[in-house]
């Protein structure tokens, strides 16, 4: 394997970098390593959170501590990290899901749909098909609970955020933001582009785990009208 690149994070934490740009090659590592720990995690260890192109694993540093306070617990930790991941191989590409979410694209669920539409000169079905025409990939859940940050975005809809953030967007809300596109699981304060709405909902907290979607999925948006949406709304509740 080759060598591996950590460093400290707080007197709990190490981060394990794996690239230094977000590709293919750094997405697959990621994936195996957190696969791996998922099977097999090291004593003490308490969370492991996948990034672009990191993995952050959580520790008890008191389940490390040297009784002869020779050494320090991040080093004791990070030498048993290493020499437990050198015996994985990074050759064999991950098994994904994939995850069909229901888009209501445009008019009150996508008030900024025409938007991007006249931004890039395409009629709004055009922006529709593009949106919806390809899968995407979870690279990592954060900003709030459930909330996928998914690469994989068509340049051709790539469009800025709003000048003047929304106080408060819905629930379900898909949007565009610069190169990127998700949903929002909660309402919650946004700049992005929104183009349409899921009736599905992404943050769980009576289920384990809480997260629809986790590192690694592959997501597809799938057009829906306005009434499948409310029927679909209404059998969620």
């Amino acid at each position: 394997m080759e060598r591996l690149e950590f460093f400290p994070l707080g007197d709990a934490g190490i981060v394990l970098k794996l690239g230094d740009v977000i590709d293919e090659q750094t997405r697959q590592k990621i994936m195996a390593i957190s696969a791996y720990l998922e099977q097999q995690p090291l004593s003490g260890m308490t969370e492991y959170v996948p990034g672009y192109t990191t993995v952050t694993i959580y520790y008890d540093p008191l389940a490390w501590r040297d009784p002869l306070g020779q050494e320090l617990a991040y080093d004791r930790f990070q030498a048993a990290l290493e020499n437990q991941l050198r015996q994985l191989s990074f050759s064999a590409a991950s098994e994904q899901r994939v995850v069909d979410i229901p888009v209501c694209y445009g008019g009150q669920y996508g008030p900024d749909l025409q938007e991007v539409s006249e931004y890039h000169g395409l009629t709004q079905e055009e922006v529709i098909q593009i949106h919806s025409g390809q899968a995407y990939i979870v690279h990592m859940i954060g900003f709030a609970p459930g909330f996928p940050y998914l690469g994989g975005l068509d340049k051709r809809i790539a469009t800025p955020r709003r000048s003047t953030p929304r106080t408060a967007i819905a629930p379900g809300s898909v949007g565009i933001g610069g190169a990127q596109t998700g949903v929002y699981p909660l309402e919650s304060p946004g700049g992005w582009q929104i183009i349409g709405r899921t009736p599905e909902r992404l943050f769980r907290p009576e289920e384990h785990p809480p997260s629809l979607l986790r590192a690694g999925d592959r997501v597809r948006f799938v057009p829906i009208s306005a009434a499948e949406y409310e029927q679909r709304k209404q059998v969620g509740r």
